[in-house]
């Protein structure tokens, strides 16, 4: 081998190594470019994702509130049903007592140093009426 072979041997694995190593770091700023990008892409899909469940819960929770709704108006339609038979059965029972037994309807005033008792008693058909001031004594 001459000089000149020499030369352009070392020069040739020289130029090659240059090639190599550029080759090298434009697959390595490929490789990172495109690790980022994949990252981007992630967290578009994550984001998506999270839009699209929040989405879903937002519509689960608007199912459950009108199914809520729909029991609670079911439960007090029948509450005030009962509540309406329970005051039907009061009045009619109110009034076979009061014609059978009897009642005592009555209030009372308090004033200064005075007690106003009015009382209307029925038995039956029979109904006597009570009206009396009772004087209180003064602590001094």
């Amino acid at each position: 081998m001459t000089e000149r072979s020499a030369a352009v041997f070392i020069q040739a694995w020289w130029r090659g190594t240059l090639v190599r190593r550029t080759l090298l770091h434009a697959a390595l700023r490929a490789w990172i470019i495109q690790c980022w990008w994949r990252q981007v892409l992630e967290k578009l899909l994550a984001k998506r994702r999270r839009m699209v469940l929040e989405f879903y819960v937002q519509q689960e929770w608007a199912a459950v509130r009108l199914q809520s709704w729909v029991r609670m108006w079911c439960v007090r339609q029948r509450y005030c049903r009962l509540l309406n038979a329970v005051r039907i059965i009061q009045v009619y029972w109110r009034w076979h007592t009061c014609h059978s037994r009897g009642f005592i309807e009555g209030h009372y005033e308090l004033k200064e140093n005075q007690l106003d008792i009015q009382l209307e008693i029925s038995l039956g058909s029979q109904a006597c009426k009570v009206q009396q001031c009772i004087p209180l004594p003064l602590k001094e």
